[in-house]
C-alpha cells in the first residue's frame, strides 16, 4: 500500500509541475508579447461585429447595388474594399462618396461588419465604401494610413465605374477607424504632418468635403490605462506601435492626432456615447477644432442619461440615440452643400 500511495503522490506532483510550467509560460507570453491578449480581444470583437451587422439587416432598404471585395492594391492581400450605391443611378450619374473605415481597436474588425450600415447610408444618395486594412499585431503603425491612401487613389481611378464624384469625398470611421480617418484628413490638409509621418496624400484638400468621426481615440498620450478598459488599451497600443512602452516610439507620437491639427482642418461631425470610455477624446478633439475655427458639429449626451450609451452606440438603430446619430450625420452632410441629385 505504501508503494501505491507513493506512486499517486508522484503522479500528482508531476501534474502540478506541468500545470505550474504551463501557467508560467502563459504568464510570460502575456508579459512578453501583445499577441495572446490581442487574439482574445479579436475573437470577441469580431463576433460582436457580426452580431451588430446582423441586427441592422431589418433597416436596410432594397435596391442597393453592392460591389464586394475590390482589390485596391494587388501587392497587398489585405487591400480590399466594398462599394454600395443606389441601384436607380443612371450610367453616368455621380454621387458624393463616404469612405468608411471600420473599427475594432486596430487589432480586429472587418469591412463586412459595417456592410448594412453602409447600405443604409447609400440609400440617402451617397456612394459608400468600406475599406479593409491590416490590423495589429500582424502589421504596425502606420500601415493602415498607407493603405487608406492607396484606397483613396484607387477610388479616384475607378470613379466612373463606381459613380463617384471625386470632388466630394467624405472620410468616416468608428473607434479605431475614426482615428485612421482623422489622421488621413490631416495628411491631406497638413503637408508638414504628411512629411513627418511619411505618407503623401491621395486627395487634394479641395476634394475632402468633411468627415464623420464616431467614438475614436485622438490623444494617445492621455489614454486611461487603469481598469479593464485600460488593460485593453495597453494591449492595443503595444500591438499597434510595436513597442511595449509606446511613448518611447518616436514615429508613434504622430498617432496623437490632436497635437498636430492646424487651421484648415476639414469640417467634422464628432460623436460618442455618454458611457463610452473614449468620450473624453471626442470632446477634446471637438474643443481643439473650435480653437482653430474649423467647422465642427457634435452629438453628445447628458452624462446622467440612462441607460448609458456604450462605445459604438450609433450602430444600434433600434434606439432613439442611434436614430438621432444617423439623422444628425445626414444633416451635417447636407450642410456641406454638396451638389448632387438622386
Amino acid at each position: 500500500m505504501a508503494s501505491k500511495t507513493f506512486s499517486w503522490k508522484k503522479f500528482f506532483i508531476r501534474i502540478f509541475i506541468v500545470l505550474f510550467t504551463l501557467a508560467v509560460i502563459v504568464f510570460a507570453a502575456f508579459k512578453l508579447s501583445p499577441w495572446p491578449s490581442a487574439m482574445i480581444i479579436r475573437n470577441a470583437f469580431n463576433r460582436g461585429g457580426v452580431t451588430t451587422n446582423d441586427a441592422l439587416e431589418k433597416h436596410v432598404p432594397k435596391n442597393i447595388t453592392a460591389i464586394l471585395d475590390e482589390v485596391y492594391d494587388a501587392a497587398d492581400k489585405d487591400a480590399k474594399l466594398d462599394v454600395y450605391y443606389p441601384s436607380s443611378l443612371a450610367a453616368n450619374e455621380l454621387l458624393p462618396v463616404i469612405v468608411w473605415i471600420h473599427g475594432g481597436g486596430l487589432i480586429s474588425g472587418d469591412k463586412a461588419h459595417i456592410r448594412n450600415y453602409c447600405k443604409i447610408l447609400a440609400s440617402y444618395g451617397y456612394v459608400t465604401v468600406s475599406i479593409d486594412y491590416s490590423v495589429a499585431p500582424e502589421k504596425k503603425y502606420p500601415t493602415p494610413l498607407k493603405q487608406t491612401a492607396a484606397a483613396l487613389a484607387y477610388l479616384q481611378k475607378q470613379a466612373n465605374r463606381f459613380h463617384i464624384d471625386t470632388a466630394h469625398f467624405i472620410l468616416a470611421g468608428d473607434s479605431g477607424g475614426a482615428h485612421i480617418a482623422s489622421q488621413t484628413a490631416n495628411i491631406i490638409y497638413n503637408s508638414s504632418y504628411a512629411k513627418l509621418i511619411g505618407i503623401m496624400p491621395s486627395l487634394n484638400p479641395s476634394q475632402l468635403a468633411g468627415q464623420l468621426l464616431y467614438c475614436g481615440p485622438y490623444d494617445i498620450d492621455n489614454v486611461n490605462t487603469e481598469g479593464a478598459f485600460g488593460g485593453f488599451m495597453q494591449t492595443v497600443l503595444w500591438a499597434y506601435s510595436g513597442s511595449k512602452n509606446h511613448k518611447e516610439n518616436e514615429l508613434f507620437k504622430t498617432a496623437s492626432i490632436i497635437n498636430y491639427i492646424e487651421a484648415g482642418y476639414p469640417p467634422s461631425f464628432i460623436s460618442a456615447g455618454n458611457g463610452d470610455p473614449l468620450l473624453s477624446h471626442s470632446k477634446a478633439l471637438a474643443e481643439k477644432l473650435v480653437t482653430i475655427n474649423a467647422k465642427v458639429d457634435t452629438l453628445f449626451f447628458p452624462q446622467d442619461l440612462q441607460p448609458a450609451l456604450p462605445h459604438e452606440y450609433q450602430f444600434n438603430l433600434d434606439t432613439e440615440a442611434g436614430k438621432t446619430a444617423l439623422q444628425q450625420s445626414l444633416r451635417f452632410l447636407n450642410s456641406l452643400q454638396m451638389k448632387f441629385t438622386l
